[in-house]
């Protein structure tokens, strides 16, 4: 049985609007995204090391701050050993472009099978608008995706990242503008 969302105040219409317009936006941001991913999947599997080797040279900079701050010796020493094992891994990805991208490779992997998921327990969670079905299908593509990364190691880690991850971002957009769409008839009716 369907519950209804909309008891017809015009806060819950504002609040179903803007909830709709978040969801719309950040579908149309992922099709973008997907569409660049898909075109030029090996440029992507590099920014994407890339990015990421970023991030854990940001988390090795809080680690030494953390270090440099802490209150005990031991507390001190941890961070000082996180610190340079956050620094290692993050210029090996981010300034060596095509080392690692094999162990990245499984990490998206095991990354898009937790990600389908959350989007399959989200679209459960929106099943009282009539689009859920299609977030659904995105959370199995997602899985799928993960599974099929995992099929095809090692040959195809320098390009399989982009290609995948752009996949993933076309059928999570479509995913969401299939459920901004629905949440527009339920806030209309």
């Amino acid at each position: 049985m369907t519950q209804v969302v909309n008891d017809g105040t015009p806060e819950m219409r504002g609040l179903l609007d803007k909830g709709r317009k978040r969801l719309r936006n950040v579908g149309i941001i992922m099709l973008i995204l997907g569409i660049l991913a898909v075109a030029f999947p090996f440029a992507t599997t590099i920014a994407f090391k890339t990015v990421i080797g970023w991030l854990f040279l940001i988390g090795a900079a809080g680690h030494f701050y953390g270090a440099w701050n802490a209150d005990t010796p031991t507390r001190r020493g941890v961070d000082i050993i996180q610190g340079l094992v956050f620094g290692v891994i993050g210029v090996w990805l981010a300034f060596f472009p095509l080392g690692g991208i094999v162990t990245l490779t499984v990490l998206l992997a095991i990354g898009f099978v937790l990600y389908g998921l959350f989007e399959i327990l989200m679209s459960l969670w929106l099943k009282q608008f009539p689009g859920w079905k299609w977030m659904l299908i995105s959370g199995v593509i997602s899985i799928v995706v993960g599974i099929l990364i995992f099929a095809e190691l090692p040959s195809s880690a320098s390009w399989a990242i982009g290609l995948l991850l752009g996949i993933n971002l076309l059928s999570s957009g479509f995913g969401y503008l299939m459920v901004s769409m629905a949440m527009g008839k339920v806030s209309r009716a």
